[in-house]
């Protein structure tokens, strides 16, 4: 099983790197860049090659970087827009540069032009990024319909993948907690909602899984993380996921709201009660 959570880089990516290991996790997510601003950090070689060495001899899974909150390539507003056309456009390359295999992003709010015209922008902005050259693969992330989220469906995901330029580098990224909130009911009918994700998008388009309960009922429309048993979809359903033979070989990424210790044991614990 391949299961890790969103780590710091505050101390390095290589210090990351270590940390995945002592909490006894095989991935990690995280930020491309300050997830609230702009900034981001610059590595020597000498630390990338140290994180390089580290993930390889401890058998790391896929990685997984997020992109900013603040980046919306729905916006009809011209300097957002054009801020988040920056952002995604240097976030895959750079973490292409540093061997990522995934970088996932929430596809954006279009904040009163409807979705058709938030999908657009989407679109155009994924098109001037994406180069087609890159190894790695960027995931549209499934939202849970807060305010005039784009994503909320599985349909409104498959517009965006229509009309990308180098659809190869696409995937999904399915969370649970933003799943569930939307109206995907994974907890009473799991195998009905991955067989309508495989008529809508196909199922090899799912590539990783955020792993998370919610604080918030079925159907709320709302982004609340809760600790893995502590929520509304609860621990059993949590673990089918887990196990589901369509998903067990997926990588799954921890966004709770624990720290490093607390996630060594959360880890431990789905290891332990998933059979792997």
């Amino acid at each position: 099983m391949v299961i890790g959570t969103h780590m710091s880089i505050a101390d390095g990516i290589a210090r990351t790197a270590e940390n995945v290991v002592q909490m006894e996790a095989n991935t990690m997510q995280i930020f491309s860049r300050n997830p609230r601003g702009s900034g981001y950090r610059t590595y020597s070689d000498e630390e990338i090659n140290k994180f390089q060495k580290i993930r390889k001899e401890n058998g790391f899974g896929p990685l997984l970087a997020h992109a900013p909150y603040t980046m919306n390539l729905a916006s009809p507003k011209e300097k957002v827009y054009e801020f988040a056309c920056m952002v995604i456009r240097e976030d895959i390359a750079r973490m292409d540069a540093l061997g990522m295999e995934y970088i996932v992003f929430h596809p954006g709010s279009h904040t009163g032009i409807g979705a058709q015209e938030g999908i657009k922008n989407i679109i155009a902005g994924l098109n001037q990024a994406i180069t087609g050259r890159e190894s790695i693969t960027v995931l549209l992330e499934t939202m849970s319909g807060k305010g005039t989220e784009i994503g909320k469906s599985f349909e409104e995901l498959k517009a965006i993948y229509d009309g990308a330029a180098h659809p190869e580098r696409i995937g999904v990224c399915l969370d649970t907690c933003h799943v569930f909130s939307a109206g995907y009911d994974i907890v009473g009918d799991l195998d009905g909602v991955l067989a309508e994700f495989d008529r809508i998008l196909g199922l090899p388009l799912l590539r990783a899984v955020h792993l998370n309960d919610s604080l918030t009922p079925f159907g709320a429309n709302k982004d609340r993380h809760a600790v893995i048993g502590g929520g509304e979809i609860g621990l059993d359903a949590l673990l089918s996921v887990m196990r589901h033979p369509l998903l067990k070989e997926l990588s799954f990424y921890l966004e709770t709201p624990l720290d490093d210790a607390g996630h060594k044991e959360e880890i431990r614990k789905l290891r332990e009660l998933a059979g792997s």
